[in-house]
């Protein structure tokens, strides 16, 4: 028996004997390796005549093949058994029962979002977005405040050095003065997302959403300011008739300025949109100062526009009777569970923006 035999038979009878992946690999290594067997026995032909290399190497061939079959026969095999042995240890039991799988939910207040950017959109809106951290110039100074407005002070705004140069934006109107400057009019947007101010209690907290809209452009007056928002409010709240009141106010940021309230009644001990002898302010409103359009590098003597602004949390509250503005934030399941949405449920002027309609949010909360 050649010494080539002998190594193959030697190979074969640890083959046999392997017991796990290691031993395996060490065995795969002695044959199939850079210095294997197999190679090692192909290095040697070059010495061989040309009959007796044709022979050799038919040999070399069948032992490669025959030691190939039964390395993966092995591996094959053992690893059925670590398998097996892997279970033994786990004791599953496939009579219990299975686990509970819960569906996710989407937050009211990013469902409010979706809605009100849908009814935006479907008449010329587009959506605009900004940063967080905001530059007193952009939240302030550029959109006509004061150097004395209360908004400026500490107990009201949340400043992040010591100048007061940095800070959390108060209201998303920092995007209208951004878009309008890296554009040319007209605009016509909407700038949904977080604002803060230091304030909390049952209808306030530190944190909370707003979209502000803007459309500048010329001829634009309140008669297309009182239209757009009738149309918002009647879309938002699924109603088809909509009273409402323009009051006068005052914003730095606009001139003339109103804040506006929606006519409700209550039925059943609860809030039914639409018409009524009782009034709910919902948001603030107005034409753009010509100071702003101007900071904007918008010649207010060719445009002119309205602005808005609107508080999410708010909205929300009122159309899917939540009463409490910090349950938003608290991360309770089973609050989201039961005023959440199914992820599926994307809002569309088409096919209805709520799954649920007035009638049926006031059973919720009788």
């Amino acid at each position: 028996m050649s010494d080539f035999e002998k190594l193959k038979n030697e190979l074969k009878l640890k083959l046999s004997e392997a017991k796990n992946s290691q031993e395996l690999d060490i065995i795969r290594t002695n044959i199939f390796g850079k210095n294997g067997l197999i190679n090692s026995e192909f290095k040697k032909l070059g010495s061989l005549s040309p009959e007796d290399k044709k022979k050799v190497a038919s040999e070399i061939n069948n032992a490669k093949q025959e030691l190939t079959k039964l390395f993966n026969n092995k591996v094959l095999k053992l690893e059925n058994s670590e398998i097996d042995e892997q279970v033994k240890k786990e004791k599953d039991d496939v009579t219990l029962p299975e686990k509970d799988f819960r569906i996710g939910k989407i937050h009211p207040v990013s469902q409010v979002i979706d809605e009100i950017s849908s009814i935006f959109s479907e008449i010329g809106f587009s959506v605009e977005e900004g940063p967080d951290v905001e530059s007193e110039y952009y939240n302030f100074t550029s959109l006509n405040t004061p150097e004395n407005h209360p908004a400026k002070d500490m107990h009201d705004t949340f400043y992040l050095d010591e100048n007061m140069k940095t800070l959390l934006r108060t209201h998303t109107s920092p995007v209208q003065v951004r878009t309008m400057l890296k554009g040319k009019p007209p605009f016509k947007i909407i700038a949904p997302g977080r604002t803060y101010r230091s304030d909390s209690d049952q209808t306030h907290t530190p944190m909370f959403h707003q979209v502000e809209g803007l459309h500048i452009d010329k001829n634009i007056n309140m008669g297309h300011l009182k239209g757009c928002l009738n149309y918002f409010v009647k879309e938002f709240f699924e109603v088809d008739k909509i009273k409402m009141r323009f009051r006068p106010s005052h914003f730095p940021f606009t001139e003339p300025s109103a804040e506006v309230d929606i006519g409700y009644r209550v039925e059943n001990n609860k809030i039914v949109i639409g018409e009524g002898d009782k009034w709910l302010e919902i948001l603030g409103c107005g034409m753009v100062h010509p100071n702003v359009l101007i900071n904007s590098n918008v010649d207010p003597k060719k445009y002119q526009g309205f602005a808005f602004g609107i508080g999410i949390d708010r909205l929300a509250m009122l159309k899917y009777g939540i009463n409490d503005l910090r349950s938003f934030f608290e991360c309770d399941f089973r609050w989201l569970n039961y005023y959440g949405f199914d992820p599926l449920d994307v809002p569309t002027n088409y096919r209805g923006l709520s799954k649920w309609s007035l009638q049926e949010i006031g059973l919720k909360n009788t």
